[in-house]
């Protein structure tokens, strides 16, 4: 198994600017504000974080194999 990738480059679907962030590992990132544009992106339906929907790399739980905490009881 791979280590877990910890950056991703989140991509504005309204600009295409994209930056380099890193991702949190104890929460998921509901929202993030492009730096360029300064739109508010949120998950796309179906994604529990604006990594998984935006960004070049997963979110570390779904990496691991396991849901994030958006899906969680």
């Amino acid at each position: 198994m791979s280590a877990i990738q910890l950056e991703s480059s989140i991509t504005c679907p309204k600009c295409q600017a994209t930056t380099a962030e890193s991702m949190p590992t104890n929460a998921c990132q509901w929202f993030y504000e492009c730096g360029e544009c300064h739109a508010v992106l949120s998950p796309l339906p179906g994604d529990c974080c604006v990594f998984c929907s935006y960004g070049t790399v997963k979110c570390p739980p779904i990496q691991q194999g396991s849901s994030c905490c958006a899906g969680g009881a």
